[in-house]
């Protein structure tokens, strides 16, 4: 079995979640949430980000407004809903029950 296979595995299966952490903090560009992924060893290329967005856009935990930019065209800048914002507080919650439930694991057997 591929290690590095299993481990990409579990960081996708995070990456919405992490979008939706970032995004609680402040509003963001896309490379600016690439840039705070890569900064937590979560790399991500654009064109695994923009989908996940899109998705979360579509189900209302994310909205985006354009701001022109001193550097070349206007930017896109994505911000949590208060959908999302709900959301993110369910997946804390899930997260913790994750968590405790694979160090119960690890420690019993």
């Amino acid at each position: 079995m591929n290690n590095e296979n299993t481990k990409a595995q579990m960081r996708k299966g995070i990456l919405e979640y992490c979008i939706l952490l970032i995004l609680a903090k402040q509003d963001a560009y896309a490379s600016d949430i690439i840039s705070a992924l890569k900064k937590a060893n979560l790399i991500v290329v654009e064109g695994t980000l923009y989908p996940l967005l899109t998705r979360q856009k579509n189900s209302g935990l994310l909205t985006y407004r354009w701001e022109e930019s001193p550097f070349g065209p206007p930017r896109k800048y994505y911000s949590i809903t208060d959908k999302g914002k709900t959301y993110l507080k369910e997946l804390d919650q899930g997260w913790q029950e994750l968590v405790s439930a694979i160090e119960l694991i690890r420690k019993e057997f």
